[in-house]
């Protein structure tokens, strides 16, 4: 839940520390393999990308208070801003087409703590970004390598193949927290499947990277309103 006091203590200390090496090691290897040229230019989007979404992983396992974690937001979604302008990490943002996706990541990691912190669910705030990270991250890159079964939507172009392994991935994620912390039951299950279908749903609608937002708040969302109806 959202903390009183604004101080930080020493192992707190410690988690904020943990979780920024975590992302400069992220970010540091996907520039390194961008200058290199090694990968083609969505690896190290990707990276980044899948890295991020175990932040609230962290956050939730150290016990990070929120009012962190949304400072963090706000100031990832800044710099995220600046970064466009100016090209601060081309391994995100340099890949050849328009998209705000960066900067929705990193407003839906405040969005889904302050949607989840304040009734003692971060690990649903964690599901949601989680899904978003694997499953969006996985679905690009079996799409662009797999993909033979191409498909429309309001002029975007989806590949069935990398929509099948959103929904998979999503579920596998989503079931994985749930089972781990409300033990098995077909209600478990049956959010699991809800937020694996929502969320495939909505990742076939991307343009300017909106997804990075809906899915993770939707997943969250509807991991918070399963747990409100159908979990002891």
């Amino acid at each position: 839940m959202l903390e009183n006091s604004l101080t930080i203590t020493l192992p707190q200390w410690g988690a904020i520390a943990l979780v920024a090496l975590w992302l400069a090691i992220a970010v540091g290897l996907a520039e390194w393999l961008h200058r290199r040229k090694i990968g083609g230019p969505e690896v190290g989007r990707k990276i980044v990308h899948i890295s991020t979404g175990h932040v609230l992983l962290l956050a939730w396992w150290l016990h990070i208070p929120a009012w962190i974690g949304l400072l963090a937001s706000v100031a990832a979604a800044i710099f995220t801003l600046i970064s466009y302008r100016l090209t601060l990490l081309p391994s995100v943002n340099g890949i050849g087409r328009k998209s705000w996706g960066t900067f929705f990541y990193a407003v839906s990691i405040g969005g889904a703590i302050a949607l989840c912190w304040p009734v003692d669910r971060p690990q649903y705030a964690a599901l949601g970004i989680l899904v978003m990270a694997w499953g969006d991250g996985m679905a690009a890159l079996v799409g662009q390598r797999f993909g033979r079964h191409p498909y429309q939507l309001a002029g975007i172009t989806k590949s069935w193949e990398g929509t099948a392994t959103m929904a998979v991935i999503s579920f596998v994620v989503a079931a994985a927290i749930l089972f781990g912390t409300q033990g098995w039951s077909w209600e478990t299950g049956a959010i699991a499947l809800s937020i694996a279908l929502t969320a495939a749903g909505l990742e076939v609608f991307s343009k300017w990277g909106i997804d990075n937002l809906t899915v993770p708040l939707a997943s969250s969302a509807i991991a918070l309103l399963g747990d409100r109806l159908w979990l002891p």
